[in-house]
């Protein structure tokens, strides 16, 4: 992860000034590195020698990073792992040009490797994020999105680059299909897990741990697991308030307040949790075959990580 983290400083230099600046201000801002971390682990698990993997993980990154860079923009958000977001402090347009730089330097790296099949891999996971991005887009403020539509959505906007990091160490390792598959279905459980993690942190947890405001999900509207399971158990009383909330824009911290309260007394966020940890015990039930080591000690580490923060 050292290796990883040079390059990753390294390949976001530019002579364009701006460049690396904001690069610099999200990827050294604290972030985790899960998803890099994930496509070391995977490789070196299956007894990879070569250093692909590091490109394959700093590029892995690179996508995320743009990502986040994407999202804040069409958001609106302010903070970003406790820190202002870049969009707040240079704007929309030099944060989603940069975020298009990130991602050219992502299939520079890819390519580097050699490997049509992790570039496969990746460049679908790619188009699959920004489509689920812009399936969110659609569904937000509608409070007529169900539980089959939200799992759906965060598959391809979270669990999707989860699973393509997990699985390309296998790809470069020449693993074969079989681990190939069980480590895109560790990747992807995991991916489920972590989203619903942030879900119930939105509403119950805190600034510090969920890296932006609490209820930031709720002012923007954004229809999560914990408020489509309140929404469902509700009187018809709670559904027109929630319909106020999300789809007209009523969502002040009064408002705030009484969705908590509403999410609490329907017994949403515990629900949450539930399947959070069904995804988390998937995840890790997908390592069962891989043989042991302490890359899968490390897998295995990272659900546990991951559920801990709702525990």
């Amino acid at each position: 992860m050292d290796r990883v983290n040079a390059l990753i400083l390294s390949m976001a230099g530019s002579n364009v000034e701006l460049i690396p600046e904001i690069a610099d201000h999200l990827i050294s801002s604290g972030g985790k590195r899960l998803r890099p971390m994930l496509t070391i682990a995977s490789a070196l698990a299956f007894g990879y020698e070569g250093d692909g993997h590091v490109r394959l993980a700093a590029s892995v990154e690179f996508l995320h990073t743009a990502t986040l860079l994407h999202d804040d923009v069409v958001d609106e958000s302010d903070l970003r792992r406790g820190r202002k977001t870049a969009r707040t402090i240079w704007g929309n347009q030099a944060s989603v040009l940069v975020g298009d730089y990130l991602l050219g330097q992502a299939f520079k790296m890819m390519v580097e490797v050699g490997s049509m099949r992790a570039l496969a891999i990746l460049s679908n996971a790619s188009a699959v994020i920004a489509e689920g991005e812009v399936w969110q887009l659609s569904a937000a403020k509608q409070m007529t999105t169900s539980e089959a539509d939200y799992t759906a959505v965060i598959e391809a906007k979270t669990a999707a680059l989860f699973a393509a990091a997990a699985e390309v160490g296998p790809v470069i390792a020449g693993a074969g299909d079989a681990a190939e598959k069980a480590m895109a279905a560790y990747g992807l459980n995991l991916g489920l897990a972590f989203q619903l993690v942030d879900d119930v942190l939105d509403y119950g947890g805190s600034a510090s741990s969920l890296g932006k405001n609490v209820g930031d999900d709720f002012r923007e509207g954004k229809i999560t697991l914990p408020v489509i399971l309140a929404y469902a158990a509700g009187t018809e009383d709670e559904r027109a308030f929630w319909r106020g909330a999300m789809e007209e824009g009523r969502n002040d911290d009064a408002a705030l307040a009484r969705a908590r309260q509403l999410i609490e007394r329907h017994g949403a966020l515990e629900a949450t949790k539930d399947r959070a940890r069904r995804y988390g015990q998937a995840a890790s039930a997908a390592l069962d075959g891989v043989p042991a080591s302490r890359s899968r000690e490390a897998l295995l580490a990272v659900v546990d990580f991951c559920i801990e923060r709702i525990n």
